[in-house]
């Protein structure tokens, strides 16, 4: 097994046990004897780590995550897609690659080409591509039954459900949206039409904790074939190269 396949497995297992180990624990706390500055840290954390969930899936969707093991890299992007949203593996790959081959067209799933509606009506178009009465049922069903658990604990214990589970998946919904595909695809729209994606000036630390470095995204266009946690130092090796021929052509001008 290859070294980033290694890594993958090794930062996907933390991401699913913290993910787990959190969500069992914060249904299980009183909320009336927390500080709301503690919950709001939970509900962020949370927020994060559903996040990573998707990255999880989203590396899975281009077999990147065990490149060498196609059927253990699809079963894991499956329960960490199953995990996120009840989200079925087969249907987004076929959207993702249905993204990455026909970027910023009108067969794109994720993009939103009409320039008279802004984010708020793109995002309700995106979700709606995502959204079904049968994953809607899966999802409704699962917090049913983590509320059902929570109550063991509190009689109020739905709204730890509420909190730890639904609102951070709709954060992380409207994070995903906005860092990975609005704010590096809104270029491609009339009258700008860049024909590639643009990536987020952000610092390595920040971009992590953005979005699990989804804000890289020409990066990731350009090499879809590296893992999320590659994607930093390809983008500093590709800033460092271009900086280097950007001097190279200086110094063949000045001694023109």
């Amino acid at each position: 097994m290859s070294a980033p396949s290694r890594t993958g497995l090794l930062l996907s297992a933390t991401i699913l046990l913290l993910w787990l180990g959190s969500l069992f624990g914060l249904l299980s706390l009183p909320l009336g004897s927390l500080p709301w500055q503690l919950i709001l840290v939970a509900l962020l954390g949370r927020t994060l780590l559903q996040t990573g969930l998707f990255i999880v899936g989203h590396d899975a969707m281009h077999r990147v995550l065990v490149a060498e093991q196609v059927g253990l890299n699809d079963r894991l992007g499956a329960l960490a897609l199953g995990l996120y949203a009840a989200l079925p593996f087969a249907d987004c790959l076929l959207n993702h690659r249905h993204h990455h081959d026909f970027q910023a067209t009108e067969v794109d799933p994720d993009f939103h080409g009409d320039v008279k509606d802004g984010v708020f009506a793109w995002y309700l178009a995106f979700m709606a591509r995502y959204l079904n009465i049968a994953q809607m049922a899966r999802l409704l069903t699962g917090w049913g039954l983590l509320a059902l658990y929570a109550s063991c604990f509190s009689p109020m214990g739905w709204i730890n459900v509420l909190l730890f589970c639904t609102l951070p998946l709709l954060l992380s919904s409207v994070q995903l949206f906005v860092i990975g595909t609005y704010l590096p695809h809104r270029g491609q729209r009339a009258p700008i039409n860049r024909a590639t994606a643009d990536s987020l000036d952000l610092p390595a630390w920040l971009s992590l904790i953005a979005c699990f470095h989804f804000g890289y995204h020409r990066e990731h266009h350009d090499f879809p074939g590296l893992a999320w946690f590659e994607l930093p130092a390809h983008r500093a090796r590709c800033r460092q190269e271009g900086l280097l021929r950007q001097q190279g052509v200086l110094r063949e001008l000045a001694t023109a």
